[in-house]
């Protein structure tokens, strides 16, 4: 018996799977939403959809990321537009591993932060700095990020060196 999925419902439960996740996913995770066990395949239907919703929507994309994970997402250009609407801006439990990589060394150096969460860092940064929760400042040709005062006041933090006190390791 063939269990094969017409390549309509292969698409649909991709854009299920892009868009419930709310974050990045890898292949294998959107292989195993599809039931194909071809990366190609995945691969091919990733791009032709990638083209189709960036010729029909304006303000939404499916973008590769550098670590070849795939994410359905609002355009970063449009961040500052929609966050007046957001109640609460969403990330990630990625997003928010990094922001607490940043709390917990900064100042940080983009080569040190990269070395720490991979290159999903990068993504991550930028978004954080559009919420405006990270800052940098360059210092030769590295970056170097720490936490805002919108951060402390979106998150109810009034003395950064409180948490980070408390969140190091005790010997």
């Amino acid at each position: 018996m063939n269990n094969v999925l017409p390549e309509k419902e292969i698409i649909a439960r991709i854009e299920a799977a892009l868009y419930s996740s709310g974050r990045p996913m890898s292949l294998e995770e959107l292989n195993k939403a599809t039931n194909i066990n071809s990366n190609e395949k995945v691969k091919k239907i990733l791009s032709d959809m990638i083209k189709k919703v960036n010729s029909v929507f304006h303000a939404l994309e499916i973008q590769e990321l550098n670590d070849g994970k795939y994410v359905f997402q609002l355009k970063p250009s449009y961040l500052p537009i929609i966050k007046k609407f957001a109640k609460q801006p969403l990330l990630s439990s990625a997003m928010l591993k990094t922001l607490s990589y940043i709390l917990y060394e900064q100042p940080i150096t983009s080569k040190r932060l990269v070395y720490i969460r991979g290159t999903q860092a990068y993504t991550h940064v930028k978004y954080l700095e559009q919420l405006g929760f990270v800052e940098h400042e360059n210092v030769g040709r590295l970056k170097v990020y720490k936490t805002t005062r919108k951060f402390q006041d979106y998150f109810g933090i009034s003395d950064i060196n409180i948490i980070k006190n408390n969140l190091t390791p005790k010997s």
